[in-house]
């Protein structure tokens, strides 16, 4: 495709020749021979220093915010916002390949992952060819693929639907960010169903406030032209999103809202009946006049929201209740979610993703509902990230935990013991041990351990990776946790309380 096709409407503020586009970038260092280039600003990086490396590569072209440096000698795309552009290139690049699939979003701060691989497992047992954007991993029908960023730039997304497409997938499911609805990486999607799990402090060093954090999350839902939104009323932020789906509606659109939630009796979809346990929960789901039971290996009560909101989108897929029994059975975890690891020591472990005030209160309170022992909480918070939570956290953890262990979480490039010390303002009077090595408090959680009890390995979920110094080390709290277990149950144990 030549480059006068993909910018064709884009109103450039200024355009130097024309050429035929082989492939699209925004990484110098992975540039092809006549790939189009686009010199992005990023938190760390600025594309336009890499202008001349993209071209020695020979890039084909070029598209930059910036006039076009002197000396270069490829076709210019002065745009006015690139990211705005990298979505319409990228969709028209890749034939927009949204339009090939029946695609389903999932936004909100906690439990996309979990929800996004629920819908998957759903799928399966309908037997279709599915595929996802998310987290943890990529999937392009049996095909795995590690996963950089929650939601990708606006041209991996865009290849990786086109991908999907081309290997036979006709169902896609991603996470959709905040960050990737504000920077547009999402633009140009057509998404049949969208999902919003909840909306709680996070991201606030990105959006500045939660009514920017909304609105972020709220485009996703005001730009939906597919069959069906999903939203969680239980949350306050979701009623509000209802409001103003059902307003637009009101305008034009045949959009259909499917409500969902436990203590909202008018949800059209609401759980019931809730039996939990360390072996996963069950629950009714009440439909109107109707009831379907629903049971799952997962633990904890935020997986009955989890579970609702994917069945929800399944719902509105047209899949009946007992293919979606049926996904909900067999979607037996997700990595670092809610994620039971047998001690052999009669404690259990859990190893979870929450990193925010909301995500911790619900873990540590479904936990307290199962567990007759003390809950003895691992945590810490992210470096140059939203600073007002760290207080917050300490205060739920002091507040809910029987014995909390203050360590690092990812202290990017900030002094660790600085965001412990943010953490300890909300902690009052409350027993606490600090220990900044995470390695060192996972293994001290495991030492003071007893029969009964529950140890909370929070914030990292998933990660394999600690950044610290704006380095990326090797670490994971399971393999962190499982050594620890194992040297406990020949070494010596510690008694606390």
């Amino acid at each position: 495709m030549r480059l006068s096709e993909l910018i064709e409407g884009l109103t450039p503020a200024a355009v130097t020749g024309d050429c035929v586009v082989g492939g699209l970038s925004a990484d110098s260092r992975e540039v092809s021979e006549g790939d189009l280039f686009f010199a992005v600003r990023g938190d760390r990086f600025d594309g336009n220093d890499f202008i001349r490396d993209a071209v020695a590569r020979k890039a084909g072209a070029v598209v930059s915010e910036m006039p076009m440096p002197p000396g270069v000698k490829v076709p210019y795309v002065q745009v006015r916002d690139i990211h705005a552009a990298m979505a319409v290139i990228a969709d028209r690049f890749y034939r927009h390949p949204s339009g090939r699939l029946s695609l389903t979003g999932i936004t909100g701060t906690n439990g996309k992952t979990t929800t996004s691989y629920i819908l998957l497992a759903i799928l399966a047992a309908e037997g279709v060819r599915a595929g996802l954007t998310g987290t943890i991993r990529y999937i392009v029908g049996s095909e795995e693929l590690a996963g950089r960023f929650t939601t990708p730039e606006a041209l991996d997304f865009q290849r990786l639907l086109s991908l999907m497409s081309d290997r036979g997938v006709t169902h896609a499911v991603a996470e959709v960010s905040s960050h990737s609805l504000s920077l547009k990486r999402v633009d140009c999607t057509d998404f049949d169903t969208a999902v919003f799990t909840n909306l709680t402090r996070d991201h606030l060093d990105f959006h500045g406030d939660m009514e920017a954090y909304y609105r972020a999350k709220q485009r996703l839902f005001l730009e939906l032209t597919g069959r069906a939104a999903v939203v969680n009323i239980d949350d306050p932020y979701g009623r509000r999103l209802v409001e103003a789906i059902r307003d637009r509606a009101v305008h034009g659109t045949g959009l259909r809202v499917i409500t969902y939630g436990i203590e909202s009796r008018d949800a059209d979809f609401r759980a019931a009946d809730i039996d939990e346990g360390f072996d996963g929960l069950a629950f009714t789901v009440v439909h109107g006049a109707e009831q379907y039971r629903l049971s799952s290996p997962l633990l904890g009560v935020t997986n009955v929201y989890n579970i609702l909101s994917a069945a929800g989108a399944a719902f509105a897929m047209g899949i009946g209740w007992e293919r979606i029994a049926e996904g909900v059975s067999r979607c037996s975890g997700v990595d670092g979610r809610m994620e039971p690891v047998r001690s052999g020591l009669g404690f259990l472990a859990v190893i979870d993703y929450a990193h925010t005030p909301d995500a911790l209160r619900r873990v540590l309170e479904s936990l307290r509902r199962l567990t007759r022992g003390r809950i003895i909480t691992v945590f810490g918070c992210g470096g140059d990230r939203d600073r007002g939570k760290r207080p917050l956290m300490g205060g739920i953890a002091a507040e809910l935990s029987d014995i909390a262990i203050v360590t690092s979480d990812n202290p990017r490039t900030e002094d660790p013991m600085a965001i412990v010390n943010d953490i300890l303002e909300g902690m009052g009077g409350a027993e606490y041990i600090v220990e900044p090595d995470r390695k060192a408090a996972i293994e001290t959680a495991v030492r003071v351990a007893r029969p009964g009890d529950v140890v909370l390995i929070a914030g990292k979920g998933h990660e394999d990776y600690q950044e610290i110094g704006g380095v990326r080390h090797r670490f994971s709290d399971r393999e962190v946790l499982m050594e620890a277990i194992s040297g406990s149950k020949t070494g010596p144990r510690r008694r606390i309380g």
